[in-house]
């Protein structure tokens, strides 16, 4: 159980896809203008990502290697078409949001990088605890630009569904070059900057209370 646990939580934070790994990228800048978007496509991706993980575990020593990576990509191009016909079925408005960026879940590189690197190797329920914590991490990654974007964008959380939240008043002039492609690239670039500065912070704190403990020890 605490093997399995370790598998989730790591790609919550430690191994997030978006903030550490940088894998996905491209749905990453291209569909978080507004929260919708960025849960929408992380619980698409999820889904992906679990239901190809499991069945490339199940069948990897069914596959030859010379054709692993292609037989991949059938299976996950299979539960992208499930997604796909599913989201304008249910949720046409936000299929069509995302338009052609559903399609492209099949060649991202966060789900085929998690079949070969670990489905392909681990037994099925770790590529299921692996997959959850992947996934969640994407989702809530996306979810969090997608939240600074729409706010600064255009003063809401959520528009254009029913748990709409008006943030900002009417004094607030949005700033439209979020809901843009270079606010992606701004906002992306200032969360990282902001986690890489506190976290090279705690280390060097780390360090110095080690250097201290080390020195307290010696003169006693």
């Amino acid at each position: 159980m605490l093997t399995l646990w370790k598998d989730f939580v790591k790609g919550l934070w430690k191994e997030n896809p978006v903030f550490v790994m940088l894998l996905g990228m491209c749905p990453t800048l291209a569909v978080t203008n507004t929260a919708t978007n960025g849960l929408a496509m992380g619980l698409a991706t999820s889904f992906v990502l679990l239901g190809s993980g499991i069945v490339n575990s199940l069948v990897k020593r069914l596959i030859p290697d010379e054709v692993r990576i292609p037989s991949f990509i059938v299976i996950i191009a299979t539960f992208v078409t499930i997604v796909d016909y599913s989201a304008k079925a249910y949720v046409p408005a936000i299929a069509e949001s995302l338009k052609l960026f559903i399609p492209l879940i099949v060649v991202n590189c966060l789900i085929l990088g998690r079949s070969e690197s670990f489905a392909s190797k681990q037994p099925v329920h770790r590529t299921i605890a692996d997959a959850l914590g992947m996934g969640v991490g994407f989702t809530w990654a996306l979810t969090f630009l997608g939240i600074i974007r729409e706010v600064i964008g255009f003063g809401t959380v959520f528009r254009g569904t029913s748990l709409a939240i008006q943030v900002m008043g009417e004094w607030f002039q949005p700033w439209l070059i979020m809901v843009l492609p270079a606010g992606a690239f701004l906002t992306l670039g200032t969360v990282l900057g902001v986690m890489n500065y506190f976290k090279n912070r705690a280390a060097s704190v780390k360090v110095d209370l080690q250097d201290s403990t080390g020195e307290s020890c010696h003169t006693v």
